[in-house]
């Protein structure tokens, strides 16, 4: 893995790349990234002028793009290659990895690689290696599909794909993301599941709506009195092992406390 993205995204809005009044909405959202999707929320006969809308919607939008190409073993995802091509900049979000060869044509380009099927999280590890790769989003609804879970199952059923996610991304040093949250209506589920997503070691979370990039954004963002505690954590700290506030700190904790107020917007 070869970050190149220094602060990993609280919120990453999903976007049709062939709907410019979306894009045009999207531009104005706080989200920290805006993928232009061109695999799901794509139909297969809008795929060409989707390609085409991509130089229009990145320049809208400018650093905050990313492009979602069709997954590797799609009969798209040529095309996908072809139409990026001469597009610089953006990062690259690729679905359905299973293995780090697949990200082979994307050399030389910042990639998100997501994980949505059981050979993508046993290889998990070797993918988030992979030259080029910021990075790892797991894809919770293909990845339920895939397992057989029934409907009803909850995420708890994924537990272990999450934490597997989590510990292959912090392995290589790059990114890991959370799934989306279906239920477009249920705050109150959403945020519980963005609390959940950061005490697993998720930097932030995929939306589906723009309703949804606040509480993202907020729960992957630490709070006033967090950042608090981390400065008078570092204030304090000496070196070695040591009390502050009635317990033992120690030098790794004074880098998390550094990496805490990195992340404050």
């Amino acid at each position: 893995m070869e970050p190149t993205i220094p602060l990993a995204p609280r919120s990453l809005l999903f976007v049709p790349a062939a709907r410019s009044g979306m894009i045009e909405k999207a531009a104005g959202l706080p989200a920290d990234l805006i993928v232009l999707d061109l695999e799901d929320a794509v139909r297969a006969d809008e795929k060409a002028a989707a390609r085409t809308a991509l130089p229009a919607a990145i320049d809208r939008l400018g650093p905050r793009a990313a492009i979602r190409v069709n997954a590797p073993d799609s009969a798209h995802f040529a095309a996908d290659l072809a139409a990026i091509r001469d597009i610089a900049g953006p990062l690259i979000v690729v679905p359905k990895v299973e293995c780090g060869a697949e990200l082979a044509p994307l050399a030389g380009r910042a990639v998100l690689a997501m994980i949505e099927t059981p050979r993508g999280v046993l290889a998990a590890a070797e993918i988030a290696a992979s030259p080029g790769v910021v990075g790892l989003m797991i894809g919770t609804n293909d990845l339920a599909a895939a397992l057989r879970l029934p409907p009803d199952a909850g995420r708890g059923a994924m537990t272990l794909a999450l934490q597997h996610v989590v510990l292959a991304a912090r392995a290589a040093g790059g990114w890991a993301i959370d799934g989306v949250f279906n239920a477009l209506a249920d705050a109150d589920g959403l945020a519980r599941e963005c609390a959940e997503g950061r005490a697993l070691g998720f930097d932030g979370k995929s939306v589906i709506h723009p309703g949804q990039i606040a509480a993202a954004n907020a729960a992957f963002s630490p709070s006033p009195a967090e950042l608090d505690e981390a400065r008078a954590l570092i204030a304090a700290a000496t070196g070695g092992a040591e009390r502050f506030r009635d317990r033992m700190i120690e030098d790794m904790h004074v880098e998390t406390a550094r990496r805490l107020i990195e992340r404050a917007r």
